[in-house]
């Protein structure tokens, strides 16, 4: 099935602190560009959901009325609708309660 993507800003805002605060943590080790290619792999990766990526029981009490998504690092929190998948959360796999 050929799913639409909808990508709440938040998601984006997420992904995007999470790599600039480890840019700025490890300036010697992890360059702009690192950031840049990991954060660009991360949003890559929400369109997986539901083609390769396989539907979870959310772990965290915030997202218990979504489906949840495990890819690479990072979980995310999402809903169908008809053909349509909308992402309302990003949280890295370090940061999950």
């Amino acid at each position: 099935m050929q799913y639409n993507y909808a990508i709440k800003p938040l998601v984006i805002r997420k992904v995007r602190s999470f790599y600039r605060n480890v840019c700025k943590k490890y300036p010697n080790i992890y360059s702009y560009y690192d950031m840049l290619r990991y954060i660009n792999k991360t949003v890559d990766a929400i369109y997986c959901i539901e083609q390769s990526v396989p539907r979870r029981k959310p772990t965290i009490e915030r997202w218990k009325n979504w489906n949840m998504a495990h890819a690479g690092n990072w979980y995310y929190a999402y809903s169908i609708d008809g053909n349509t998948i909308t992402i309302y959360d990003a949280c890295h796999a370090q940061n999950m309660k």
